[in-house]
């Protein structure tokens, strides 16, 4: 696009334009043949003509809400002249499926592969704990196991991993929330970026050792070992014992390396975090761009945050596989209606206050723009929170908008490698997996340019292509699959964001 203008549009049917810059009042709109009325921050919508209270307003063609006042052309649109309203949707199931050939000759990238016939993308030793009363312990382990000798010694282990959280006791063993958590530490227990995985208990919690170990051997037997506090003998002894463990599972892991593997062993949990006005139109189609091109090499790509695709669902059910597909999701969307309804919140409390800042105002707006990190590859299938993802292509899973915690499901569910996008600056890291952060506007990028991995803001500074910039995505998404440390693994992120999905009451 040409840098010298002062607004973008997104749609001929729009009626609003998004300023590229900071305007002044009185300043006149070339680009809209409009005179500012007001001043407005880079990142926040312009009307670009009269709309009288109550008609909706519009932006990349789709209605991002109503006028709750009249609007004149040259007023700054946001909170306070721009409510949600009503919206209704056509879904039109499987409608618009695409046309979507694999290529001939798909890439490849080098990673490690697992006797279950999974590639991960890095080789982790993980710990995870059935229960918050084993969190402890297990950092003790994992503490003790890092200064030892022995572990600096394993050139080929990329680290030891304590998965600890805030729950598994004082919960039913029967409901929702239950089932949640038990798909969560399996996956994990099951992720090829755990070459060996040691589970901890306390002993007396509701979510059982034997339980879990029970419901199918998670993993080939010299890479799995549980044992429960109480059973071991207290702190002391079950430490002395964990990092004994750890290096019999770090031996084995040590002697993994890196080979070929065809993307179809890549999985990309796409996430945005800290939006602003400019994820949907740099960063997040840029990422879209590169989800297409993932898949058509065979790889899958996962869209989840299903408060944050609220009011752009039928975008994705028009191009599900089958009116089936399509109602999974439709049926998703009515179970978190309900579940905010009856926790006292609504879906329009999303977006927040920083995403405001950034010039987003309602839920509908910001999920447009978010639905554009899914490309426009057909939706094969629709899953629940950390279930296990059995198909290839694009695919959605069921999750809050809550950037841990939806990519805890995401890798729960496989991804091996994880894309978010953020506007206002989001630092984190989500071990096992590694995560690349993507900045939509280049004044962010340049002032955090030590947590972030590369610039999309230059599709508007500099005129790059959303093309170009998600094939440059797509690139180094194989690199760093294939070993190439990501920013928020060199500052050492990811030990505090496994964030599982409580959901249920706490008792």
């Amino acid at each position: 696009m040409d840098s010298s203008r002062n607004t973008i549009s997104m749609h001929d049917a729009d009626n609003v334009v998004v300023a590229l810059r900071d305007l002044r009042a009185g300043q006149e709109l070339a680009d809209i043949s409009v005179v500012l009325r007001d001043d407005v921050r880079r990142g926040h919508k312009i009307a670009s003509a009269d709309v009288a209270k109550g008609e909706t307003v519009l932006r990349y063609g789709q209605i991002i809400g109503v006028a709750s006042t009249d609007i004149l052309a040259g007023e700054h649109v946001h909170t306070h002249n721009l409510a949600m309203g009503d919206h209704v949707h056509d879904y039109a199931f499987a409608s618009e499926v695409p046309d979507f050939e694999l290529v001939e000759k798909p890439r490849e990238f080098s990673g490690f592969h697992r006797d279950d016939g999974k590639v991960g993308t890095r080789n982790y030793i993980g710990i995870i704990t059935s229960v918050n009363c084993s969190g402890s312990v297990a950092r003790f382990i994992a503490e003790a196991a890092e200064r030892s000798d022995w572990l600096r010694q394993m050139d080929h282990v990329d680290g030891v991993v304590p998965i600890v959280h805030g729950s598994g006791c004082g919960m039913s063993s029967e409901d929702e929330g239950y089932q949640t958590l038990f798909r969560t530490l399996t996956g994990y227990a099951r992720h090829p970026n755990f070459a060996g995985i040691l589970l901890v208990g306390l002993g007396c919690e509701v979510m059982q050792i034997p339980d879990l170990v029970g419901a199918g051997r998670m993993r080939a037997k010299d890479a799995f070992r549980y044992m429960t506090i109480q059973q071991t003998g207290g702190t002391r002894r079950t430490v002395e014992k964990g990092v004994a463990i750890l290096r019999e599972l770090a031996e084995a892991a040590n002697e993994a390396r890196r080979k070929p593997a065809p993307l179809s062993h890549l999985s990309v949990g796409l996430q945005c975090g800290g939006s602003d006005s400019y994820s949907g139109i740099t960063a997040n189609p840029a990422l879209g761009y590169a989800s297409d091109l993932l898949v058509r090499h065979g790889g899958t790509s996962i869209l989840s945050e299903t408060s944050e695709v609220y009011g752009a669902e039928h975008l994705l059910t028009r191009r599900a596989v089958s009116a089936e597909v399509g109602q999974k999701l439709i049926d998703r969307i009515a179970w978190w209606e309900d579940y905010t309804a009856r926790n006292g919140g609504e879906m329009n409390n999303n977006p927040s206050p920083g995403n405001k800042r950034g010039g987003l105002t309602t839920i509908l707006e910001k999920s447009l723009g978010a639905v554009a990190k899914g490309g426009t590859a057909p939706l094969s299938g629709v899953y629940r929170f950390a279930e296990p993802i059995t198909q290839n292509g694009f695919v959605f899973m069921d999750s809050p908008g809550y950037d841990p915690c939806s990519v805890t499901g995401q890798i729960a569910s496989g991804a091996n490698l994880i894309a978010f996008t953020t506007g206002r600056g989001s630092v984190s890291g989500f071990k096992p997996s590694p995560g690349i952060k993507l900045a939509t506007n280049t004044e962010m990028y340049e002032r955090m340019a030590e947590d972030m991995d590369l610039n999309c803001g230059d599709i508007i500074s500099e005129g790059v292509s959303i093309e170009e910039k998600g094939r440059e995505i797509f690139e180094l998404m194989i690199r760093v699959a294939s070993g190439e440390e990501t920013k928020s693994e060199t500052l050492g992120f990811g030990g505090a964001e496994f964030v599982p999905w409580q959901i249920g009451a706490v008792m």
